[in-house]
């Protein structure tokens, strides 16, 4: 701090010198002409003197963004020539430039970064990537003015030799139409004369080049991309997507409400994994499960408890029967009517714009289209456990179909995970009589989340009845007198087993649960050279190796949600049918997400250790349940609200909940991050009573409360005394 005081000070002291001992009455046109005499009686006694005293002034004109530097290269070019002069008005306002970028770098990033840092993040993602382009179009065009150029590159975190170099080549076109009319200097009525309209547009149209050279060497790396291949005529579609999961639906439902032809294809079940595997079947049994522990522990309400009596058949059968009520609006009948031709088979890229696909029911059939969009999902991961495939194990995927046969819950049950999946279906099936384990290689379950929540989830998890065991790295599966057994070892940390007991585990059955991989093969990527990462790498705009193929969904990341899907789905369907036009950057500023377990945890934004990790200076505000009405009537007054803002502002950079009903109270957290709206505003809406919601409000009074103007309400309780008499 002291330094940059110190700093601000010098550049005060400067900035006023120049003004108190006249200097900008110098640097103006006619004082320059009135002094050509003696600065060039000057150079004839001291030539190098008055070159490195030249070379100095503006230097430090430059860095202080003072007004004169035209003037200054004007004078570059009267006193020393169209050659020389060059040559010192470039280097010397390129190293004047980078030190005031750097003085704006050292004064001002740190501050814009702590109030301002996922915008500033954003716009560093994007300097890193293009800003060189950017900026020498910018030097190239001198009607910006340089010196703001110079403050506000300072701000990003543009390289500073990269900022100096590009300057230094940007400015050179400028910088020599000014030194080579200073050559002329008397013949110079006005700086308007010199810098004509005819020239600034001059000018722009330079500026333009770059952008016109980058659209040429796009053209160049299309060219060179689609080399091997020839180009059909005329295509059979618009648009073809592969995968009908919650990616392939939208970006289809949006090419055919513009009324462009849309082939969708799938081999299996319309929906996705989201419909028949994932995100339905578990909140159905998760509902089963939870109604089963409120009767177990009715007299929470003043209830007798009651053991659930169940048929875990019946339970299943429910689960496969809310699939199929929702099926209907994903179904191929429904899409059909929208307008999408949906093919039901194996789809697999020839080459960049034709399509083979292998018919479910029979044949061949091979399309082309303009655009592609792969949208294939995920699948569950398998882990390389010794023994595991011969012992048997279900996923996420399979347990659907496999348990719908099961009497019972199996009895014992081994969950591999301590991720949402497996936390959440650990809970649901210790609730309907399972006894579960739930082994984690590292130290908290949801790692993703604070410590706090992660020691909340862990104590909701085992008040259910299951035993979790985090920092327990499974070795092997195996079969020990017609006995299933999970064998793990305790971590001393996450990277090293050390010489821990190993620990054996029976099982009936042993659920999967450790994350979800890409949907890769089987579609051609591999013969197009199309690059995979554990995903398929696109660009921002969700775009692959080939301009017209597009991948959206748990196939790109990077996060492998159903709404996070759909959301991409726009982004390719709209680049994909007019991104010639216009193309749109995926925004993933404001992502939730819920994991439901009892009570739920959503988040949305920065949690306190995304926080501290980014360096931001924040501060935590937070609103307990146990004082909401609404959650002490209906006996589930557990849990609590943490808002993430920048110190002493309001706006919201994250938040976490954890609740019965977090998932829905997030949505209002959701909107407000989205448009820009702080907690006062949240403190300003009406909230119904009594209400879950109410808490939104609530912890937007505790900020406010946090943050009363002290001073102003000493004083008005002054005021009131004083009224009273």
């Amino acid at each position: 701090m002291i330094k940059r005081i110190s700093l601000i000070l010098l550049i005060l002291i400067l900035a006023a010198s120049f003004f108190y001992f006249d200097l900008n009455q110098l640097l103006t046109l006619e004082g320059l002409k009135g002094s050509m005499a003696q600065f060039d009686a000057y150079k004839a006694q001291s030539p190098l003197l008055v070159i490195g005293g030249f070379f100095l002034l503006y230097v430090v004109v430059t860095a202080l963004s003072l007004p004169g530097a035209t003037i200054l290269t004007l004078a570059a070019g009267a006193l020393f020539g169209l050659v020389q002069g060059l040559l010192i008005a470039s280097f010397a306002s390129s190293i004047g430039a980078t030190l005031a970028f750097l003085t704006s770098r050292y004064l001002l990033r740190d501050t814009i970064k702590q109030r301002f840092p996922e915008r500033l993040e954003a716009i560093d993602k994007g300097v890193k990537k293009e800003g060189a382009f950017y900026l020498f179009t910018l030097r190239l065009v001198p009607i910006f003015p340089f010196f703001l150029i110079n403050l506000l590159m300072g701000v990003t975190a543009i390289k500073s030799w990269t900022y100096y170099w590009v300057s230094q080549v940007g400015m050179l076109a400028g910088t020599f139409v000014f030194v080579n009319a200073g050559t002329q200097l008397a013949q110079v009525e006005s700086l308007s004369g010199i810098l004509s309209f005819d020239l600034i547009v001059s000018f722009a149209l330079l500026g333009l080049f770059p952008l016109i050279a980058k659209s040429l060497l796009n053209a160049f790396k299309k060219r060179r991309v689609y080399k091997n291949y020839n180009k059909p005529k005329k295509f059979d579609r618009n648009m073809i997507v592969i995968g009908a999961g919650a990616g392939g639906l939208v970006t289809s439902y949006i090419a055919a409400t513009v009324r462009a032809k849309v082939t969708l294809i799938e081999a299996g079940e319309m929906g996705g994994d989201c419909l028949n595997y994932g995100c339905v079947p578990s909140k159905a049994i998760i509902k089963s499960a939870k109604i089963a522990e409120q009767m177990r522990t009715a007299e929470r309400y003043s209830l007798e408890n009651t053991a659930p009596q169940f048929s875990f058949k019946k339970i299943i059968a429910r689960v496969h029967d809310v699939i199929a009520e929702i099926a209907p609006n994903d179904s191929v009948e429904r899409y059909t009517d929208l307008g999408v031709e949906v093919l039901k088979g194996y789809a697999k890229l020839i080459d960049p714009w034709t399509v083979e696909v292998a018919l479910n029911d029979g044949g061949t059939q091979t399309l082309t289209a303009r655009t592609i969009v792969l949208a294939t999902g995920a699948r569950p991961f398998i882990p390389p456990l010794p023994g595991l495939e011969e012992t048997g194990y279900v996923t996420s995927d399979t347990l659907w179909d496999k348990f719908a046969t099961l009497d019972e819950t199996p009895k014992k049950l081994v969950v591999l995970g301590g991720g949402p999946i497996g936390s959440e279906l650990a809970q649901a099936f210790a609730r309907l009589g399972s006894n579960v384990t739930q082994v984690e290689r590292g130290t908290r379950l949801m790692k993703k989340e604070d410590t706090e929540v992660s020691k909340f989830a862990q104590k909701s998890l085992e008040a259910s009845g299951v035993t979790v065991l985090t920092s327990h790295q499974a070795l092997r599966c195996e079969m020990r007198d017609g006995k299933k057994y999970i064998i793990v070892q305790q971590l001393v940390d996450e990277e090293q087993s050390g010489q821990q007991k190993e620990m054996a585990f029976e099982y009936d059955e042993l659920l999967c649960a450790v994350g979800r991989s890409a949907r890769l093969e089987g579609y051609g990527l591999e013969a197009l050279g199309i690059e995979t990462d554990r995903t398929v790498v696109t660009n921002e705009y969700l775009e692959t190796l080939y301009p017209n193929i597009y991948a959206a969904g748990d196939i790109v990341g990077p996060y492998q949600f159903t709404h996070v899907a759909s959301h991409q789905g726009w982004y390719a369907a709209v680049n994909g049918l007019f991104g010639h036009f216009k193309k749109f950057k995926v925004d993933y500023r404001v992502i939730p997400w819920t994991t439901f377990i009892d009570p739920e945890v959503a988040r949305v934004g920065l949690n306190e250790q995304e926080a501290i990790d980014k360096g931001i200076d924040f501060e935590v505000t937070r609103y307990d349940f146990k004082e909401l009405d609404r959650a002490i009537t209906d006996s589930a007054a557990k849990g609590f609200i943490k808002v993430i803002t920048p110190k002493g502002k309001d706006n919201i950079l994250g938040v976490t909940i954890v609740a019965e009903h977090a998932g829905d109270l997030m949505s209002e957290f959701v909107l407000a991050m989205k448009h820009g709206l702080g907690l006062n505003k949240i403190l300003g809406t009406i909230h119904t009573y009594p209400t879950w919601a109410e808490g939104n409000k609530y912890v937007a009074g505790e900020w406010k409360r946090n943050h009363a103007p002290e001073t102003v309400l000493s004083w008005l309780e002054k005021y009131h005394t004083w009224r009273r008499g």
